[in-house]
């Protein structure tokens, strides 16, 4: 069986086909995706976006047959739809700063942490932060609102015609969702919003067959069943939940870099530090923080391109103790508040600036494992799986296996895993040990002096 997992990242958008047999991706198509800086708000281009979806479905089903479509996307992300299934208003940039406008009234209404598991964040990053801010700027708009859908299921209506939400993007730092009650929270209730949301699914439902006009469009079977979809960080953790025995965490790495752990010690969270309760695809609350690793990554090189290095390289950084301090981006993470800072970093070359710079994202994830209690095996989904330098610095400074996925795409197999009724054997293409090396210990031992000394 073949499934298309249409994958929404914050920086690129995909398609891929995934082949359930082997849960290995046989095809990708991929698009950059960047705001429009126009209208009333920095917006989701939705529009290029649809034109890119089906014409990803349209050329993958012509090369190989696709049985099914699943739906993942990035957090902080809904969309108010009206009545005739169209945006009532833009689909609203998380990082533009204009809720930010209200915030004094937002924080005296919000619920609390303890309710909700979702820490206070900047811009719109929480969702109720937007809506609130979309509500009272622009009133005439919001009231044309027939339903608040999240980013994923906004994606499925348009295929299939059907309304539905689903937990693990309602309980993404929104304010939206009490986990420990897996209902709406109280702010629903107090502005009024809950005859909007629409009714709450399974990440693997299936929501209808596509529509017919797009099964034209495409070429596809017009029976073709699309699925519910869920939040992209729950994506790569749900081939762990059902497969992998507790204790062990997961890290999925894009724009966010996103640690989960299941089954850890146990650990009071800490919202300044952007530790969270995510709720995975079974519904249950899982312990997660997070930094804006792949964003990092891109800001330090060239567009976010790994560069040449080598073992001297990597040998003169430890021996030098060449030290990248947090934070490249502000706002957000372990260490929010902090500006970046190099140390022992006069004269390095390149190869040895990107050895830094991966020990760096290495130990900042090795932090928010540690702020969630993370235990057992660490698997490292996306993009970061395939960089040696940061996975051998993450087996080193959590003392513990860390196991890189294969997929290129750690979402989409966990999002195709949705059209599944088997348990998957997810593959995994390296078992990183911990290092033994002395000189490894004394290098992320002292970042972490550099960094407890600026605190």
């Amino acid at each position: 069986m073949i499934v298309a997992v249409i994958d929404i990242g914050k920086t690129n958008a995909k398609v891929a086909l995934v082949d359930l047999a082997t849960l290995r991706e046989t095809a990708l198509r991929r698009s950059a995706n960047a705001p429009l800086t126009g209208g009333p708000y920095p917006h989701h281009d939705i529009e290029r976006l649809w034109t890119f979806i089906l014409d990803s479905l349209a050329e993958l089903h012509r090369g190989q047959r696709i049985d099914a479509i699943s739906i993942t996307t990035h957090g902080a992300t809904a969309v108010l739809v009206d009545a005739d299934g169209g945006p009532a208003l833009p689909v609203l940039d998380y990082e533009f700063s204009g809720p930010d406008d209200f915030a004094e009234d937002y924080d005296l209404i919000r619920p609390p942490f303890v309710e909700t598991g979702t820490p206070r964040l900047p811009a719109g990053l929480n969702i109720g932060a937007q809506l609130f801010w979309q509500q009272r700027r622009f009133p005439a708009e919001f009231s044309k609102a027939a339903a608040i859908l999240m980013y994923p299921q906004y994606w499925a209506q348009r295929l299939t015609g059907v309304t539905a939400n689903e937990v693990t993007s309602l309980g993404c730092h929104t304010d939206l969702w009490n986990p420990w009650t897996s209902d709406y929270s109280t702010l629903v209730d107090k502005m009024g919003w809950r005859r909007l949301m629409a009714p709450v699914r399974p990440a693997k439902d299936r929501l209808g067959p596509i529509l017919p006009a797009l099964a034209q469009q495409t070429g596809l079977d017009p029976q073709t069943p699309v699925y519910c979809g869920l939040h992209d960080s729950n994506a790569s953790l749900l081939p762990h939940l059902l497969s992998d025995a507790p204790p062990f965490s997961v890290v999925s790495t894009g724009t966010w870099v996103v640690s989960m752990a299941v089954g850890g010690g146990k650990v009071e969270l800490d919202p300044a530090r952007d530790t969270l309760v995510n709720v995975n695809a079974l519904g249950d609350p899982v312990p997660s923080a997070r930094f804006m690793g792949g964003r990092e990554f891109s800001l330090l090189t060239d567009d976010g391109q790994p560069q040449d290095w080598s073992e001297d390289d990597v040998a003169a950084v430890l021996a030098r103790r060449t030290l990248l301090l947090p934070s490249t981006q502000q706002g957000s993470g372990p260490f929010p508040h902090r500006q970046p800072q190099w140390l022992n970093a006069d004269g390095t070359s390149g190869g040895e600036r990107f050895v830094a710079i991966s020990f760096y994202l290495a130990l900042m994830t090795a932090t928010c494992l540690e702020l969630i209690g993370g235990d057992g095996p660490t698997t490292v989904e996306g993009p970061f799986a395939r960089n040696r330098l940061f996975t051998g610095m993450l087996a080193a400074a959590t003392a513990r296996t860390v196991i890189a996925s294969e997929a290129a795409t750690g979402t989409s197999i966990g999002a195709a895993l949705l059209a599944s009724k088997e348990t998957p054997a997810h593959s995994k293409v390296e078992t990183i040990e911990p290092q033994t090396d002395p000189i490894w210990a004394a290098y992320f031992n002292a970042w972490r002096r550099a960094v407890e000394a600026r605190s």
